[in-house]
Parts: structure tokens; C-alpha cells; sequence
């Protein structure tokens, strides 16, 4: 690795052990797929989300529990209703993820857009780091590749358990970054920021109790919230910038980036966090249906306080 520790994929024999051509042949399909024309792609993964959500009943309940938690203002119907359009999002998803991965930039640009490009731009003229949220919406993977061929910036990664997955994931994504940063080197980040890179940061997960305060987040007053943003921001000096990737109904890829976040408060970690946790809702809320709800966002809880996820729901 170099000195920032980047992360390039690497091929070897190993990854044509019998134990991965399951995966081989998943990625195949995959690729198969996304050579289809997108209202075949977009059929099939309604499809296949709306199989899904009768097949994981889990995930099914950890979705309709965030809903309920998120807008319980909202009435039942109209949150089944968007727990409905969430999983047909994530079908859906599965080949966006595809269409990042393998489409070329010519065939992306025929379906996709930006609005608000001149926010980064200007910053970066200016030779400002800049920390670009791109919150779990579903659409994140195909939205980071479209932003990324106008604005090729550093991503913040997850190894993948499975290495041949991690191969792919690392190359697709690398078509819209320089290079890829484990996710816990905090110093390679801030390294980047400095040198005026464009940093992409997730900060709305709950990443466990380790370097985490509680904020209100949506109607739940005690979400566990990363205090990694502050980090970045006060040693990193960078513009925070947040941005949507949102799928409209008329089938086109819209990248929405917001104007830079003034007056981070960067000297107190819940102020940081209540302050970001606003940003995350305001961006969340450009497409609801669009957001990553499977995912148990309130499982840590403070000490002594009741889990708000019954102990038939699966973990993370």
C-alpha cells in the first residue's frame, strides 16, 4: 500500500477457487442483465423486490419498525405504502448496482443528470477539500459513479467478506474515485481533505457504541450517531457538502447536490452531531421510499433504555 494506504484490486489465483464460482456466476448474471434495456431492468427489479419482501420478513420488520420510529405522525397506510416502494427500490438497487459497475459512461450519461454541480465545482477551484455526504440512500452506488465522472474523488470503504466481491465492488468503484480508503483510516481521510481532495462520507448508520453520541434523529430523540464528521471537518478543514441521488419516476437518475453547510459546529460532539443528523433528514426526505431502511439505524441504545427492535428482528 502507499503511504495513504489506498486500496487497489488485486487479481489472484485464489479467486478462481471452486468455493467462488457461486459468486462468478452471480456477478455474471448480473452483468448479463444490466446489458438489457433499462425498462427490462427496471421490471425486473420491481419484481424481484416485491419477492423479497415476502421472502425476508425480518428485514421486512426492521423497515416497517424505522417507518414507525422515523413519522409515526404518518398514518399506517401511508407508511405500508412506502415500506411497499422501498423494497421495490431495492430490488431495483441490486442492478443499479450492476449499471455503476458495468455501464459505460456513454450509456450512463443518456440517463442521468446533476443538478447543483457549480457547489463542488467552486469549492474545488478554490483547492478546498471537500466532504461530500452521501447518505445510504439505495441509489448511492449508481449515484457515486454518475457524480464521479465530472468529480473523480477519494471513496470510504467496507472490505467485502468475500473476495471476489470485494475485487469487483473495489473495481466498479473505482471508475468514479481515484482510490479507495479503508473505512477506519481517519488519518488518510483527513490527508485527503487537506490536499483538496473530494472525500465521500457516510455518516447516518449506526456504527456501534465506540466513538458514537446520541441525537435526535427524525422522532427518535436517541440515535447513535458517528462523531467522525466533526473529526473530519475540524482537522480536515474541508466544505461539507451533501448530496441525493434520486431515481424519478420517469425512469432518469437525478444527482441533486445541495449548497456547502455553513457553520458546522465543530467543538462539541453532540452539537456536531444533532447539527448533521438535521442535514441527513433534509436529505433523506427528497425521497423517503429511496432510503436504506432495512438496516436497524436505532440499535444501539444508551444504557439502561429499552431496544426499540423486538429480539426477533435480525441484526446487522
Amino acid at each position: 500500500m502507499s503511504q495513504n494506504q489506498e486500496i487497489r484490486p488485486i487479481f489472484t489465483k485464489r479467486l478462481l477457487h471452486p468455493r467462488y464460482w457461486l459468486t462468478w456466476l452471480g456477478i455474471s448474471i448480473l452483468y448479463l442483465i444490466v446489458l438489457l434495456p433499462y425498462p427490462i431492468i427496471y421490471q425486473l427489479g420491481k419484481a424481484l423486490g416485491l419477492l423479497s419482501m415476502k421472502l425476508i420478513g425480518k428485514r421486512k420488520e426492521t423497515a416497517r419498525q424505522n417507518l414507525k420510529l422515523c413519522f409515526p405522525e404518518k398514518p399506517q397506510q401511508e407508511r405500508d405504502q412506502m415500506l411497499r416502494e422501498n423494497f421495490i427500490s431495492t430490488g431495483i438497487a441490486i442492478f443499479e448496482t450492476g449499471m455503476a459497475w458495468f455501464w459505460s459512461d456513454k450509456r450512463l450519461s443518456r440517463h442521468t443528470s446533476i443538478v447543483g454541480d457549480d457547489y463542488i465545482t467552486k469549492v474545488q477551484q478554490s483547492g478546498q477539500g471537500v466532504l461530500l455526504i452521501g447518505i445510504h440512500f439505495l441509489t448511492l452506488e449508481l449515484g457515486a459513479r454518475i457524480l464521479g465522472i465530472s468529480h473523480p474523488g477519494v471513496g470510504v470503504y467496507r472490505p467485502n467478506d468475500n473476495p471476489v466481491m470485494d475485487y469487483v465492488q473495489l473495481k466498479g468503484r473505482l471508475k468514479s474515485n481515484k482510490y479507495m480508503l479503508e473505512r477506519h483510516n481517519t488519518k488518510g481521510m483527513i490527508r485527503a481533505l487537506k490536499n483538496g481532495e473530494l472525500l465521500w462520507y457516510a455518516p447516518d448508520h449506526d456504527y456501534g457504541p465506540k466513538n458514537s453520541v446520541f441525537a435526535p434523529l427524525f422522532s427518535v430523540e436517541k440515535a447513535a450517531t458517528t462523531v467522525g464528521t466533526r473529526i473530519l471537518v475540524k482537522l480536515g478543514l474541508p466544505a461539507i457538502i451533501p448530496f441525493t441521488p434520486k431515481r424519478e419516476k420517469n425512469g432518469r437518475y437525478i444527482v441533486y447536490i445541495s449548497p456547502r453547510v455553513e457553520e458546522f459546529p465543530v467543538e462539541d460532539d453532540v452539537l456536531a452531531a444533532t447539527f448533521m443528523n438535521k442535514i441527513i433528514e433534509q436529505e433523506i426526505l427528497k425521497a423517503p421510499e429511496q432510503y436504506m431502511w432495512l438496516h436497524r439505524r436505532f440499535k444501539t441504545r444508551p444504557k439502561g433504555d429499552a431496544p426499540l427492535y423486538s429480539d426477533n428482528v435480525q441484526s446487522d
